[in-house]
């Protein structure tokens, strides 16, 4: 089955104000629609949700996997765009206890993952359709770890240009925060199955000492 589509999807476009807010409500309608009719959508029905014109679609993002990729890393950094969220990664940076700012910011992005039912729902529709639309894992992959997760990355960079971590790989320890973190969530989630308070607690103290063990300059 071919996708529909025009274009490199690569998510290049149009620029400018105007031009972005027409992309917000492009994604903000297809993310709707996704989750109600799933990826057979077509993209006319977007463009209508969205109040813009099919070729508007098409000219900001290329192809629906182009599309369906941009909904995917918008809800996944949900999130991070938090104002607890962000007030706690900034904490991150000026605190004088990098392990209890550290702890605080993991509970407040953990829970915010957990209690996001969208993202859930986003979840499963993806492992539904990948098979189908390989290219969907391929355009993810190109964002990479910083690309999807900015916030987080720019948090640990100027930590390490303090000298308060030494990170001589910044991919890999994006990945590996996730990893100990969040990824638990969204493995057992997947699964229809929830990771108890007690746990999570247990994993966030365990992941947040692991990863300031690899990473920490003291």
């Amino acid at each position: 089955m071919r996708s529909e589509g025009k274009g490199t999807g690569r998510g290049e476009g149009p620029s400018g104000p105007r031009a972005e807010r027409k992309r917000e409500a492009i994604v903000r309608a297809a993310r709707s629609l996704f989750l109600r009719d799933g990826f057979g959508v077509g993209m006319d029905a977007i463009a209508a949700e969205a109040g813009v014109s099919k070729v508007t679609v098409y000219n900001h993002f290329g192809n629906k996997e182009a599309l369906f990729t941009a909904v995917i890393a918008g809800a996944l950094d949900e999130p991070l765009a938090a104002s607890s969220s962000v007030a706690a990664l900034d904490g991150l940076t000026a605190a004088d206890d990098l392990r209890g700012a550290f702890l605080n910011a993991a509970r407040i992005w953990v829970d915010a993952v957990r209690d996001d039912q969208e993202m859930k729902a986003l979840r499963q529709l993806v492992a539904r359709e990948i098979h189908r639309f390989p290219t969907l894992g391929t355009a993810w992959e190109h964002h990479g770890p910083e690309g999807h997760h900015p916030a987080i990355a720019g948090a640990l960079r100027e930590l390490a240009d303090q000298g308060r971590l030494v990170v001589p790989d910044m991919e890999a320890a994006v990945i590996q925060l996730y990893s100990l973190l969040v990824f638990p969530h969204l493995v057992f989630g997947s699964y229809g199955t929830d990771i108890s308070d007690d746990l999570t607690e247990r994993l966030i103290v365990a992941g947040v000492d692991m990863f300031l063990g690899c990473y920490g300059a003291d």
